[in-house]
């Protein structure tokens, strides 16, 4: 159970790390969604932030367990509050997006309390 565990925890931390990656250079498939659900270009590198240090934290987690918590806690938190902004864009389709990215967070949560 511990190897799947640190597998899926470190599925979700790339994940989220890619995502920041993508809002930090501006890739044109996440940005102009972004300009579309009214996000200010002001907040992107924020989010950005956000989501790296989320997957630092899911790494760090690893050994700090409160850390990994913490950190999935305010993933999942994150990335329901994007599900909400597409919602409120009206932009159904795009709503898969980021609970696609929340699901591993919740299941490196859900395996964590198992472990």
């Amino acid at each position: 159970m511990f190897i799947t565990y640190v597998i899926v925890t470190v599925l979700a931390a790339l994940m989220a790390g890619f995502s920041a990656g993508s809002v930090f250079f501006r890739a044109a498939w996440v940005v102009e969604p972004l300009a579309e659900y009214g996000v200010p270009e002001s907040w992107w590198v924020w989010l950005g932030v956000a989501k790296a240090a989320g997957a630092i934290g899911l790494l760090v987690g690893l050994a700090v367990p409160i850390i990994g918590v913490l950190a999935g806690i305010g993933l999942v938190l994150y990335f329901a509050g994007a599900a909400i902004t597409v919602i409120r864009a009206r932009v159904y389709a795009h709503v898969p997006f980021p609970l696609v990215y929340a699901a591993p967070v919740i299941g490196a949560l859900a395996l964590g309390a198992a472990a």
